[in-house]
């Protein structure tokens, strides 16, 4: 499958003979052509100058976790209310899928509160954090069982100071006792919209970085 208009891609390329990651977003598309925006370096935070003929290798994730790659090079800039950058759209079948990893999970303690219902609502603290889903641990007194549903907003906080909020409806997976009074709770996504779930990638792929670092 094609990506879509919007979707986050990440492109890896090679800077001075360094492997380097970027990410983009596709912002139009033509019969040949993927119209990207110009990409930043996931590492500085800098937009990165494309050359033409550069080719690149770049993945995407669709919402059901499923890894798409494929190969292409930049054909040309077009210059509108932003700088975009135009790489050859590929065939259908030169994009393979990688279902051998869903989404990359992280450990990470981050602030999520979460609806039960219309009336019940608390703030937990989560355990590890995915782009397929999250697990948080709650005091027991709260009505959770597995196949629930419930509304959650996910608080992110991005190595450069950056905050975002990322909205979604989770599905109770399991449900483990995990101290005293405290219940483990490990949800996938159930609906989320691709902008919140990209957020989460996002933080995801930072936090392993850091990780690589200590």
């Amino acid at each position: 499958m094609l990506p879509k208009i919007n979707q986050t891609m990440y492109i890896q390329t090679a800077l001075n003979g360094e492997p380097l990651t970027l990410r983009s977003r596709v912002a139009d598309m033509d019969g040949g052509n993927i119209f990207i925006e110009v990409p930043l370096n996931e590492n500085t935070r800098a937009l990165y100058r494309s050359q033409l003929g550069e080719q690149f290798q770049i993945y995407f994730f669709t919402q059901d976790g499923v890894k798409h790659l494929f190969s292409s090079e930049v054909t040309g800039f077009r210059k509108e209310k932003v700088h975009l950058v135009s790489i050859r759209k590929p065939q259908l079948e030169e994009i393979t899928k990688d279902q051998r990893r869903s989404f990359l999970r992280v450990e990470a303690n981050l602030e999520i509160a979460v609806r039960i219902g219309d009336k019940l609502r608390f703030v937990a603290v989560t355990e590890d954090v995915g782009g397929g889903g999250v697990s948080f641990m709650c005091e027991r007194r709260w009505p959770i069982v597995q196949n629930a549903v419930l509304s959650c907003w996910l608080l992110l906080n991005y190595k450069s100071g950056a905050i975002a909020h990322a909205k979604f409806e989770g599905e109770v997976v399991r449900v483990l006792s995990a101290e005293p009074d405290k219940h483990l709770v490990m949800m996938r996504f159930k609906d989320i919209i691709d902008g919140d779930q990209q957020k989460i990638i996002r933080y995801c792929f930072e936090r392993q970085l850091d990780m690589r670092k200590d």
